[in-house]
């Protein structure tokens, strides 16, 4: 372990996160809601959208006036087992947390629900939302598109987002499969960890301009923002190594993060308007819940999940490797590995966490 790195109790980051988020005018319940989202991810070693995310996505977009602490919910369309809603740049988190709420409520009546959400911000992690559809008993599906960031195949202009599409699944293990990951080789988050730490990125995660491979995070992130570099889609650059798949799973995400309920989509979601004014990113998302016993019983559908599962991880393994891993299986473990020592803080981070502390004049956090 970084000698460098501080260990924050959970319970603390949560309440300080609490409190930063009412301090730039979010209220009480929703203030918890995000913290809520963005300690589950480090809880899960997401460390890429959990408290490194608090100050430059929501504090400094709050301040910004690009985004708004507090959330104006509309519900602009309603079906029996659809929505559509519009989240007037509000909180990103509390907004996905109420449209998978609905989701899941339509679900537990019709077999189905889906709620499709215009005019959003950063929710976090997207597994968030589906476990929530998983706790219920349920699949939950969720996807978001975001600021450009993704060539598309044989291109190396950023026009895609990094455009996750996440699955959750009850199985009768201690932890649900749950598949969290974007459509892009790595996200923007992963990149930002690497430029706290100071690290090279590996060749093949972001092109530039010219098609070549770029490896210092620090000059990609500000490339990324100019349009002069661009992440390569699941598969990486070109053809030869399924590029093309991701390609085509991040333009689905975008499609049905925008197409259902007429939001922005691709250069839209830069954050920057004509004059190069800072802008609400206005993204997209979905929630899907599917009742499981609407089709079996939850019991026999968890059996078998789970045998599918153990299955997978005792099949025969590579030279020099002993384990298989499952979606799910390496989070619940860093869980069990930080749950009593809580969040890894490293030095640019806590500057961040000073910061935002002094700023907000917030007692009681001694770091």
């Amino acid at each position: 372990m970084d000698n460098n790195i501080k260990w924050i109790d959970f319970a603390t980051m949560e309440r300080f996160m609490v409190d930063v988020f009412k301090g730039v005018g979010v209220p009480e319940e929703d203030a918890k809601i995000c913290a809520d989202v963005l300690i589950e991810a480090d809880k899960q070693g997401i460390d890429s959208h959990g408290t490194n995310r608090l100050k430059p996505i929501y504090y400094d977009r709050i301040n910004d006036g690009i985004q708004f602490a507090k959330t104006n919910f509309e519900i602009v369309r309603e079906g029996p087992t659809t929505a559509v809603v519009d989240g007037h740049h509000g909180m990103g988190m509390v907004i996905g947390k109420r449209s998978m709420e609905m989701a899941i409520e339509k679900a537990r009546k019709y077999g189905m629900g889906m709620v499709a959400v215009r005019n959003s911000t950063h929710y976090g992690i997207a597994g968030y939302y589906a476990k929530m559809a998983v706790d219920a008993g349920m699949i939950g599906i969720t996807g978001t598109n975001a600021r450009p960031s993704i060539a598309p195949t044989f291109g190396v202009e950023n026009m895609l987002g990094t455009n996750p599409i996440t699955f959750g699944i009850p199985s009768d293990e201690e932890f649900p499969f749950m598949l969290d990951c974007a459509t892009s080789i790595t996200q923007r988050g992963k990149i930002e960890v690497y430029d706290k730490l100071g690290k090279t990125m590996p060749e093949g995660w972001v092109i530039d301009e010219n098609g070549d491979y770029q490896t210092d995070p620090t000059k990609v992130l500000v490339d990324l923002v100019k349009g002069k570099a661009a992440l390569t889609p699941l598969g990486g650059a070109g053809e030869d190594l399924g590029g093309y798949k991701g390609y085509g799973y991040a333009t689905v995400v975008e499609i049905l993060s925008a197409a259902l309920q007429g939001g922005s989509f691709l250069k839209m979601l830069l954050g920057f308007d004509e004059k190069g004014n800072k802008v609400p990113y206005a993204l997209g998302h979905f929630f899907i819940a599917i009742d499981i016993s609407a089709f079996t019983e939850l019991e026999a559908f968890k059996k078998t999940t789970g045998d599918i599962l153990r299955e997978l991880r005792n099949s025969k393994k590579a030279k020099g490797h002993d384990r298989i891993f499952t979606a799910g299986e390496k989070e619940y473990e860093t869980w069990l590995y930080r749950k009593d020592k809580g969040v890894p803080v490293n030095e640019e981070l806590f500057k961040e966490l000073i910061i935002m502390r002094d700023e907000l004049n917030l007692s009681g956090y001694d770091f």
